[in-house]
């Protein structure tokens, strides 16, 4: 166990905002493909491809390295009581400010194959999203089942999972935003 102070994030939150950039910045780069009139392969192929690409990219996500997420959970220890909680917010920010080059590219990447294949790039992009928000949907239910948060340090193991109860934070389990009431 660490001494003293330090600080976690939640493991959902950092899943479910990679999902929900991935998935809008897929969903606008795949747009401007609807109008392409004239390209290599059709404007029909490249939507039929981006669909094939939708769903194998969905199911690559969800799966791949999916099940380390329950045995994180199954070795995690309980976080001490000097511990700062990262609000939802802030995890959300620093993940996407830590890979905004790498988003920018994906979406530059993703709006350019329009002009080969229509739509194909950005329906990837966004089933990657898609198969990162069903991941987290995955974490919720195993939150869940454990009565318990799982939490990461951003500075330390992305490995070593801790457990708080779950009034802590301000997210509910998955990473949603929590509801009042």
């Amino acid at each position: 166990m660490v001494r003293g102070a330090y600080t976690l994030a939640r493991v959902a939150v950092a899943v479910r905002t990679a999902g929900t950039w991935l998935w809008w910045l897929g969903v606008v780069a795949a747009v401007p493909g609807t109008a392409v009139t004239f390209s290599p392969t059709g404007r029909r192929i490249g939507v039929l491809a981006g669909a094939a690409l939708f769903i194998i990219a969905a199911v690559a996500a969800f799966v791949v390295r999916g099940g380390r997420h329950t045995a994180r959970a199954e070795a995690a220890t309980r976080a001490a009581k000097g511990v700062f909680l990262q609000d939802r917010r802030v995890t959300a920010r620093a993940w996407s400010r830590r890979r905004r080059w790498w988003l920018v590219a994906a979406f530059a990447v993703a709006a350019a194959s329009s002009a080969v294949l229509p739509c194909a790039g950005g329906m990837l992009l966004a089933g990657l999203g898609a198969g990162l928000f069903a991941r987290s949907l995955r974490l919720a239910r195993i939150e869940r089942d454990r009565d318990a948060l799982l939490w990461v340090r951003p500075d330390g193991d992305p490995a070593a999972y801790q457990l708080t109860g779950t009034a802590a934070g301000d997210a509910a389990p998955g990473g949603a935003r929590r509801r009042r009431g």
